[in-house]
């Protein structure tokens, strides 16, 4: 053999060597030293949590019953948090759907690798901790992926993407979304979109008058600083909402009744969704976009105001770029093609994510021919970030009723499990889709 093939040879081993795992680096890739934590309170004394760090950088809550019934819960959390993930981050997740473990389910949570926006990440993020706790406790009899709110979104992408191993074997066993953003991706911002238009047509305060000028639908400039405070009083300058409806300025009361008018947005609401509308679309559009635009507003015609001619007229207009919609459509819209039991629930007053959501989820689904595994609910709550424990606790039992039996339940099956078994009446807060 000559000199240069061996080389070329010797070369090519080596670069595949950088790529192919050695034996044992999958094992590798799932240890993770767990040192106990404190438990939140709310998840009973029988117990035991602990938390470490994955090899890429995220933090992972365990919730451990001393009495477990071999049903694993891997859940996804909302936000997307913009910090970066620190140790503690996941209690709050972990008080939240504290009944879960009370019910005697073993429960993961990640906090994702990095703050800021990324579907695809989050979602193998999720996946991680599901092979850390199999490679840590071994295999449950039944594992079901969690998504609350953002998280409902990462959900669906990790239950498209991983619910069936190389060999076709079923990495999870169910799935359950609680106000999920279900929209996917390319449709779930827009309103927020809008809502910056709407508001600076009327304040002209972000950007204010003699600050550096820039598209709203940019959030931030790249490397801008501003604070939820610094928003708040921007806000409140223009619109009085800090303050008493009898303390406004006839101006404030004006803009903005105009403004909840022609966007749709609870009054109490206003600050958090234009926070998102900057700060979130400041991270997608600067560091996940390229600077790229995502949201258009070309042909939207704005109604509900005081003179909706001039708001149409005068309102900032924009156009999206296409290769920025296709970016965020690969990293977060949904195919619909599921292959487990899929239960949703969403509070028909959730101020944050649209009810509408789950109907726009359901179309997806439908259209890919996968109905048949999609059940949804319904209740009258008006909370978004945490729902009553017999919501949960309901919509677990019967998403595991489904699972038993390999039928699927009515949709009345919700209302008529949680008459059962909550302790109240007034818990059970499911109402007809």
């Amino acid at each position: 053999m000559r000199s240069t093939s061996r080389r070329w040879i010797a070369a090519t081993l080596a670069a595949l060597a950088a790529f192919v795992p050695p034996l044992g680096a999958a094992a590798a890739d799932t240890d993770v030293a767990f040192a106990p934590v404190a438990c939140p309170a709310s998840v009973g004394a029988q117990v035991d949590c602990l938390e470490g760090q994955d090899v890429h950088g995220a933090w992972l809550l365990v919730a451990m019953p001393r009495r477990w019934n071999r049903t694993l819960i891997v859940h996804a959390h909302g936000g997307p948090r913009l910090g970066e993930p620190k140790a503690g981050d996941s209690a709050e997740d972990l008080d939240r759907f504290a009944v879960m473990v009370r019910e005697g389910h073993a429960w993961i949570g990640t906090t994702y690798r990095r703050g800021g926006y990324g579907v695809r990440m989050a979602a193998a993020d999720v996946e991680h901790s599901r092979r850390v706790f199999w490679a840590r406790w071994g295999r449950p009899e039944r594992t079901l992926l969690h998504g609350q709110s953002w998280g409902g979104n990462v959900a669906a992408k990790a239950a498209e993407l991983y619910a069936l191993d190389i060999d076709g074997r079923p990495n999870f066993d169910g799935v359950l979304t609680t106000n999920g953003l279900l929209f996917g991706g390319t449709r779930a911002y827009g309103f927020r979109a809008d809502l910056r238009a709407v508001y600076q047509y009327y304040c002209r305060n972000h950007p204010a008058v003699g600050e550096a000028q820039y598209p709203v639908w940019q959030g931030l400039p790249a490397g801008a600083k501003m604070t939820r405070d610094d928003l708040r009083k921007r806000v409140d300058a223009c619109t009085g909402v800090d303050q008493p409806a009898s303390k406004r300025t006839p101006a404030q009361a004006a803009n903005l009744r105009d403004i909840l008018a022609v966007t749709g947005v609870a009054e109490q609401q206003l600050v958090a969704h234009l926070a998102w509308g900057t700060f979130h679309f400041q991270d997608v559009v600067q560091k996940r976009l390229g600077g790229r635009n995502p949201f258009d507003n070309r042909t939207t015609v704005y109604r509900g105001s005081r003179d909706d001619t001039a708001l149409n007229a005068g309102v900032e207009r924009f156009a999206a770029d296409p290769a920025a919609v296709a970016r965020l459509a690969y990293d977060a819209d949904l195919s619909g093609l599921i292959v487990l039991p899929t239960v949703t629930v969403h509070a028909r007053h959730d101020p944050t994510v649209s009810y509408d959501a789950d109907a726009a989820y359901r179309a997806t689904v439908a259209a890919a021919g996968r109905g048949h595994l999609l059940l949804q609910a319904l209740t009258d709550e008006r909370d978004h970030s945490r729902l009553q424990d017999a919501t949960y606790a309901t919509a677990l039992q019967v998403l595991e009723r489904w699972l038993d039996t390999g039928t699927r339940p009515p949709a009345t099956t919700f209302a008529e499990t949680c008459a059962r078994a909550s302790r109240t009446r007034a818990a059970c807060r499911f109402i007809a889709p």
